[in-house]
This record gives C-alpha cells, structure tokens and sequence, in this order.
C-alpha cells in the first residue's frame, strides 16, 4: 500500500483501486475533469436514485456542451443551498430553470438555474454490465409521473408487492 503525495495521513491506497473523496473534493475533480471537455466515472452513493442507479453503480458522467436539458435527463448538478454535489432526474423544465428529484424520494430537490448542471450520467454499470437507467422516453415517462407523486407511490406499492420473493441473505 502507498499513501499519495498530500493526502491525509494514514490514508492508504492500492494503485488502480478507488480513491475516496468527500462531497467537496470529488465536485473540484468533476468541474476540473467536465470543464476540460472529458467524461468521468465514478462509483454511485446512496439510494435516491434506486431502482434504476444502485449504490455501488459505476455512472459515466458526460460535460453538458451545450446540450439543451430535458425532462428525463439523469445530471450531476450542484444545490446552491449547500453546495453539494448529487445526481437525479429533471423531472420540468421551464424557462431556463429545471426542478430535479431523485427517483427514489418523494419531494423534488427544488428548482434551480441550469448553469448548475455539471454534466450529463451517459451511462451506468452494475456488475460489468450496461445497464439501462430510464433514459430517453422512458426517463420523461419516469419524470412525467415523478413530477406527479406518482412515481414514488409505484415504487412503494411494488415493494411491498415483491417482498415476499425476495432472496434472503
């Protein structure tokens, strides 16, 4: 194991495996990366997207270039209330401000300006696989419905309807 020049002590790392990164260090890496005109991967956190991005995911995150934002699209974007970085779904757009929800909460995450939009998920991974996460028609169905509270009650509903055949660890 090494340490990297000015990391933290005792933070050990194995070259070509992960490096982790608070919130903070990975939006410097994305904006220096997608601001270059490159794409980014990096393994997915948390739940919020679930079903269609798992925690653990490996998410391709494209520069936006120009790209006009849609309904649907799945975007890294930056929440000016705390700076954060997250990524989830467009689910409106309207002169100029888009509202964002992750797939997997009931209430959106607000309405911001599109200039907070990092760049654009373009592909997801899980186990070794192309992975298909709701993106063009049915990415705006998911964000029709998600726009609606509907989206989140299916989700909830299904759950509890496939419970039962649910491995066991």
């Amino acid at each position: 194991m090494s340490v990297l020049p000015g990391s933290k002590p005792g933070l050990k790392t194995i070259p070509g495996e992960a490096l982790p990164l608070s919130n903070a260090s990975f939006l410097s890496l994305a904006r220096a990366v997608l601001g270059r005109g490159y794409s980014l991967r990096f393994l997915a956190k948390g739940f919020s997207m679930a079903p269609f991005i798992r925690d653990g995911d490996v998410l391709t995150l494209a520069p936006r270039a120009g790209k006009r934002l849609r309904p649907g699209d799945i975007v890294a974007y930056v929440n000016p209330s705390d700076g954060r970085l997250s990524v989830h779904r467009i689910i409106a757009w309207r002169a100029g401000k888009i509202t964002i929800k992750g797939d997997n909460v009931p209430m959106p995450d607000g309405t911001f300006a599109e200039d907070s939009v990092l760049g654009i998920v373009r592909r997801v991974e899980r186990d070794g696989r192309v992975v298909r996460p709701g993106f063009g028609i049915a990415g705006r169905l998911i964000a029709g419905l998600s726009g609606q509270r509907t989206w989140y009650g299916l989700l909830a509903g299904a759950r509890t309807l496939t419970r039962p055949f649910r491995r066991r660890p």
